[in-house]
């Protein structure tokens, strides 16, 4: 307990410039069932150039959808080139805390480099099927345009869990499309979320076939035992 304690007052009390797990592992992936569906490949640190997001107002509507406010802890799951972590920064405020996660090694590098002076922003190496995140510290989790790269979907949710507070929002922004091509069918992510416990609480289009459904994370004592966990597949979703 005193290691844990000791861990998340150097993890979370400044700026993370050699990135780290920011708590110890959780269920090993090997415990939960593999999805029965395509796995996309992770190809570039950001889904579209900032300008154009910035223009389309992703990051906005996103943001209000989510209800992020001052104060609050925001995890960006598998965070790439840092679009949301710069743009989540200032939302959440001096009293507030960005915790930038990643699972690539560039991507990481490079994430430290461009948060260097942003105060209430941590850099943290998560691993695919484990966020690596302090327990209950994040108030909104999310998770842009990499759902469908995810090797083990059941796993990080599950891991996730423990990490957010009562009443934390996880968000996932998507295109309705298929795994391999870069997307995820609303209709797949609410059968995976569900598996893993997940409590579906809004869902918002966002244009250009973009989508931002939004869950509650379920309670520990709550959550599915990973051997109960039974894999999704959508219809329109080959093989």
């Amino acid at each position: 307990m005193m290691r844990l304690l000791l861990l998340l007052s150097v993890t979370l009390s400044g700026p993370a410039l050699a990135a780290g797990p920011t708590a110890p592992p959780g269920v090993p992936a090997r415990a939960f069932p593999k999805p029965d569906r395509p796995v996309a490949e992770i190809v570039a640190p950001q889904w579209s150039s900032e300008a154009d997001r910035d223009k389309a107002g992703e990051f906005d509507q996103v943001a209000r959808a989510m209800a992020i406010a001052p104060g609050e802890t925001v995890a960006d799951i598998g965070a790439g080139s840092g679009y949301y972590v710069v743009r989540l920064s200032p939302r959440v405020g001096p009293g507030g805390r960005v915790l930038a996660e990643d699972v690539t090694p560039a991507y990481l590098a490079s994430l430290e480099r461009r948060v260097k002076g942003l105060d209430n922003v941590t850099v943290v190496r998560g691993e695919p099927h484990d966020p690596r995140l302090p327990p209950a510290s994040v108030d909104a989790a999310i998770l842009v345009h990499m759902y469908h790269e995810i090797a083990q979907p059941f796993g990080l949710l599950h891991n996730l869990a423990p990490a957010m507070r009562a009443g934390g929002r996880v968000g996932i922004v998507d295109v309705d499309d298929v795994p391999s091509r870069h997307g995820t069918p609303p209709t797949l992510l609410r059968c995976e979320l569900a598996a893993a416990g997940y409590r579906e609480t809004g869902f918002h289009p966002l244009g250009g076939g973009a989508y931002l459904a939004v869950f509650a994370a379920p309670a520990l004592e709550s959550r599915p035992k990973p051997e109960t966990i039974r894999s999704c597949r959508d219809s329109a979703t080959p093989r």
